[in-house]
């Protein structure tokens, strides 16, 4: 065996003995049955071949198993995150002789992460230009020439898009995510080139930005919406569009409401509560007169706010759906909400470095 071979057996060693610790904790998370790797589980220093290669084939195994939305969830919500391990992990699934799809999904959100946790948290948007993102992410995929090939500059037009949502309803329903992802599914091969991944990290950092904008909108807005509906004299109204139920308590409503507000800063966000967010304002606006489907009572009980009595409900004009408030959040703590196993969230999110303004919050 020469030097070069002994050398890389120990790098790869080095390696799997970085991940081991995540992919066990990964195992142990989603209840995800394969046998440890005895010889990392020992952790000796200077193995045979066969350790080496029995490692990588137990790493390999687990890859197949790890869902995307898995691995998200657990990344984001672990205290074991390092920018070491991000980096091992992102090299692990680089160095793949084939990359699936998932392979794909995988590399393309830990770039995004590694790039979230080295960049400032003031960083202004204008700020966050390829060769900025590239620079970044030198440590991982080495030097990159940042000029654009063409059938990648749709994807400012899509970041361009998302800026200028005024909701986070028109975001996610708008046509502008599915944009993003068609571009990335498309690029098939392409995607692996150098300057695609540091393109989809930029990309997807600046949508994580756009996220929490939104998120901040609705929340205030929603918060804004609760005092007036009590202001008022209204107590209950319908939410069922929601997912909670017909006559939901606006106190209620405002603790759940707080507890999102932790959720959306430091937890893994998936499609659920998402839309349950936007559903909630729409409910609100309903409840306030603001929306045209909004019931006649509802708009004239926000017109004479004085004529109604103090417990007044106030229903929706929507239609109803199967009541999930049982699982949406308990008023005494903060909810969690985990993407099932065999589910794929329509979109993600990670907070990152930003920070929650509470001065902004409106409560």
């Amino acid at each position: 065996m020469t030097p070069a071979d002994l050398n890389q057996l120990a790098a790869d060693w080095n390696a799997a003995r970085v991940l081991y610790p995540t992919y066990s904790a990964l195992a142990r998370e989603f209840v995800i049955d394969l046998a440890p790797c005895n010889d990392l589980e020992v952790g000796i220093e200077q193995p045979p071949r066969e350790s080496v290669e029995q490692a990588q084939n137990w790493l390999n195994e687990m890859d197949e198993r790890i869902q995307i939305h898995q691995l998200r969830q657990f990344l984001q919500t672990t205290t074991l995150v390092t920018p070491q391990l991000l980096q091992t992990l992102l090299l692990h699934h680089l160095h793949k002789e084939e990359r699936s799809p998932s392979d794909r999904d995988k590399i393309d959100f830990l770039l995004v992460q590694l790039f979230s946790l080295a960049a400032p948290s003031r960083l202004d948007d204008s700020a966050v230009t390829l060769d900025y993102v590239a620079k970044t992410l030198a440590p991982a995929l080495g030097t990159v020439d940042s000029t654009i090939p063409t059938w990648l500059s749709p994807l400012e037009h899509v970041i361009q898009s998302a800026q200028k949502a005024r909701t986070l309803n028109e975001l996610l329903h708008g046509g502008i995510l599915e944009q993003g992802r068609k571009i990335k599914v498309q690029s098939g091969e392409n995607y692996f080139e150098p300057i695609a991944m540091v393109a989809f990290a930029r990309f997807s950092f600046l949508m994580r930005r756009c996220f929490f904008r939104l998120m901040h909108q609705d929340l205030n807005a929603i918060f804004d919406g609760l005092r007036e509906l009590e202001h008022n004299g209204v107590t209950h109204i319908d939410c069922r569009r929601a997912q909670f139920s017909a006559e939901e308590p606006i106190l209620r409503l405002r603790m759940i409401c707080q507890s999102w507000k932790v959720m959306f800063q430091a937890e893994y966000s998936s499609g659920q509560p998402l839309r349950m967010l936007v559903d909630l304002r729409a409910a609100i606006d309903d409840a306030l007169g603001r929306s045209p489907a909004a019931s006649a009572p509802a708009k004239a009980a926000a017109a004479t706010p004085k004529a109604v009595p103090a417990t007044k409900s106030v229903p929706a004009a929507q239609p109803a759906k199967p009541a999930m408030a049982a699982r949406a959040a308990a008023p005494s703590s903060a909810p969690k909400f985990n993407v099932a196993q065999d589910e794929t969230p329509e979109f993600e999110i990670s907070i990152g470095n930003d920070e929650w303004n509470s001065d902004s919050s409106g409560n």
